[in-house]
């Protein structure tokens, strides 16, 4: 028998999601000014545009679609793809997040299976265009959802899983402070084969004081006066 209930209901009445919708940072690192935010309908031109052109960079890393990619990933498949996700958040199961640099979209970051009761937990997973990648973009924006996900959402655990070959997404993933917990072995079908995947994780109890702290501290992002 489940201890939770359906998320977001109170006594029968609606309530919001704790921590959405929100805007984390910013965040200064090398590449410019990170911010996360949620996702908006009228960022489907640019979604679509990111997701065709980088194509070769991004399927390697990701599910396998049950359609060919151009077609998952034209403007006109956008709606439902954004309707689906804030259906998702609104009844507390996931933050979906768009992550900008300088302002411009560049990528998304995804809290989701969000769960309460006695487990409090969730996963992050994220992805950012080929011309972000490399300049701290994606390691500010995974510090911020932490940050997030452990204060206002009050989850307790967030983990992620990564293939072993993603060299780039696993130093992502130990700047932030995530520790490896085992292999999960064909874990997931990506890019058309079952795929053994790391899982990392993290616990509020691991922290000193926030994630966005340990990079600001380490040198490799700077907060605004």
């Amino acid at each position: 028998m489940s201890t939770t209930r359906p998320y977001g209901v109170r006594m029968g009445w609606l309530s919001t999601p704790p921590g959405w919708p929100a805007r984390l940072g910013p965040l200064h690192v090398d590449g410019g000014v990170v911010t996360v935010r949620p996702v908006r309908l009228r960022d489907g031109s640019q979604w679509s545009r990111l997701r065709r052109d980088d194509r070769r960079y991004l399927e390697p890393w990701e599910p396998t679609g049950t359609a060919p990619w151009a077609a998952r990933h034209t403007v006109g498949a956008w709606p439902s793809v954004h309707s689906a996700l804030k259906a998702e958040a609104r009844r507390g199961a996931m933050l979906p997040l768009a992550i900008e640099l300088d302002g411009v979209f560049c990528g998304q970051l995804t809290v989701g299976n969000i769960v309460r009761g006695a487990l409090r937990s969730a996963w992050i997973g994220y992805w950012v265009g080929k011309d972000y990648g490399g300049r701290g973009v994606a390691t500010a924006a995974v510090a911020l959802g932490l940050d997030h996900c452990f204060g206002p959402v009050g989850l307790h655990r967030v983990e992620a899983t990564v293939r072993p070959e993603n060299q780039a997404s696993r130093a992502v993933l130990r700047k932030v402070g995530f520790r490896e917990e085992g292999l999960l072995q064909r874990y997931l079908d990506v890019d058309g084969r079952w795929r053994d995947h790391i899982l990392v994780a993290m616990t509020v109890e691991e922290l000193r004081g926030s994630v966005t702290d340990g990079l600001v501290a380490s040198g490799r992002a700077r907060r605004f006066a």
